[in-house]
């Protein structure tokens, strides 16, 4: 049977990013229904995302002003990390390229070499956005040189994008989900069947209904691997509060005893939430922390969040395919749950069936999703395993954990020699373990011999130039509030 028919259920950011994306690329061939009840939340708090998400917008025509402005967005150069590796440090993983690397090195190589030298300059010194973002600075550089992402409000972003999506021919269903009708036949999704006796029907079923996973494992029983044992966190309060200055061109993951609080400035306000350990801190506990630790007034009530990381185990199964919250949970550390959501689309997209769901294509996605997962979950786990802190039960659980065998080979390659390598198109690059592996605690005991090979003048020269362009290159920067308030102003709510 041709897919001639896809059917969303729900909304909110994962339900609109994936119908504005078919109906662009697929809507002559595919009509796309979403289902969804204005009387349903969504959890509405992935505010903060990752560069990959330019590229989603640039392939779908979006005009980038006019999405940010839209969304209120600014951007976002990185995230600042503080209190993870001892409760009064500081480090920040940056999204751009630090240094030169070499094709058979990386950069981190020449500066570990230059250390035993005497060189002393941090690691920082030598990326441009890492040194804007500290200096409050932004700027598009030429021939697409910055590495960015955006800090937007979610809800705004869904908006935006079922605009698009309407007007490319989605058609948009009100109504709550009453039931699943499964065909009796084959066990596929035959239908959604509404309140008020309605039905849809369709060939090809999307599951964004979030945690709720009201397709794929309330009516499939897909299956779910839990991961708590490795990301111990299950709860979250979000709360959103007035600016108080410029927006910062980063997010802040500040640490605690039992989990770690977020702070994303938006251009009309910033969002706030701590992220925590049920098992060491309880939700009366948890509020007091995070209302007691934001900056400016109030705006909103409290959003009260539980959830379990993991992955669930077939995120295609039959002719559902859950995208987005539905296939599964990674806490928001590291601003990744948006960009799953644009993988899943993207992928499916790419495996679009054609003449009928066959297990080859369903098989590949499964495969490719739950990589990406795993991938993800081990850079995760990296921030709570490789860190000194001792101070609470949460952190002495954390250091004291097994984690999987991928991440220690990593976490043991980069302690013993330096080396970082990114496998079948990994989300983190070579630059951003370094980052988080240094700024966590880890010093390399060696470094590649090539950067032997330079002489001292040669590396005197190399890394003061380095130095140098990126100190020239910031200097040309304006403020990032500035920058945002002319290219992209947004309207006040």
């Amino acid at each position: 049977m041709s897919v001639t028919r896809v059917v969303i259920a729900g909304g909110g950011t994962a339900g609109w990013m994936a119908a504005a994306a078919i109906a662009r690329t697929m809507g002559r061939m595919v009509e796309v229904t979403l289902v969804e009840s204005e009387a349903i939340g969504t959890v509405g708090v992935g505010e903060s995302t990752i560069p990959p998400l330019v590229t989603y917008n640039r392939l779908l025509g979006i005009n980038e002003a006019e999405f940010m402005a839209a969304t209120a967005a600014t951007f976002k150069l990185g995230i600042l990390f503080d209190g993870w590796h001892t409760p009064d440090s500081r480090y920040f993983h940056s999204f751009g390229t630090t240094g030169r690397d070499h094709w058979a090195a990386g950069f981190q190589h020449y500066w570990l070499n230059g250390r035993t030298r005497g060189h002393e300059r941090p690691y920082d010194d030598y990326c441009t956005e890492l040194v804007a973002a500290l200096q409050g600075k932004f700027a598009h550089l030429p021939g697409d040189a910055t590495n960015y992402a955006y800090q937007l409000d979610s809800g705004r972003y869904a908006q935006f994008l079922r605009n698009m999506a309407e007007r490319d021919g989605t058609q948009r269903v009100e109504g709550r989900i009453a039931r699943v009708e499964l065909d009796g036949e084959t066990g596929d999704i035959a239908a959604l069947l509404l309140d008020g006796d309605r039905r849809i029907e369709g060939d090809l079923f999307l599951d964004c209904t979030g945690f709720r996973a009201l397709l794929i494992e309330g009516t499939l029983h897909a299956g779910f691997d839990d991961w708590t044992h490795w990301l111990p966190c299950d709860a979250a309060i979000a709360v959103q509060t007035e600016s108080v200055g410029p927006p910062l061109p980063y997010t802040r993951a500040m640490a605690h005893d039992a989990g770690w609080q977020w702070r994303i400035p938006l251009q009309h306000r910033v969002g706030n939430g701590i992220v925590y350990c049920s098992r060491y801190l309880d939700r009366d506990g948890a509020l007091d922390r995070l209302m007691g630790n934001v900056e400016g007034a109030v705006r909103t009530e409290p959003n009260f969040l539980r959830f379990t990381t993991g992955a669930r185990r077939k995120q295609w199964h039959r002719n559902c395919v859950a995208i987005g919250l539905s296939g599964g949970f990674m806490e928001p550390l590291e601003s990744t749950s948006i960009h799953l959501i644009q993988r899943a689309v993207l992928r499916l997209l790419r495996l679009f069936p054609q003449g009928g769901i066959r297990p080859a294509d369903v098989a590949e996605f499964n495969d490719q999703q739950l990589q990406d997962m795993e991938q993800i979950r081990d850079f995760l786990i990296l921030h709570y395993k490789v860190t000194d802190r001792r101070d609470s039960p949460f952190w002495r659980q954390c250091a004291a954990m097994d984690v999987p065998t991928t991440l220690q080979q990593k976490i043991d390659l980069f302690r013993q020699s330096g080396r970082v390598f990114r496998r079948n198109e990994e989300l983190f690059g070579e630059n951003s373990w370094v980052q988080v592996m240094m700024g966590q605690g880890i010093v390399p005991e060696g470094y590649h011999p090539i950067a032997d090979k330079l002489s001292d003048a040669e590396l005197d020269r190399l890394l003061s130039m380095i130095r140098r362009q990126v100190a020239d290159t910031v200097a040309t920067m304006p403020p990032h509030g500035d920058y945002v308030a002319r290219y992209c102003p947004a309207d006040r709510p």
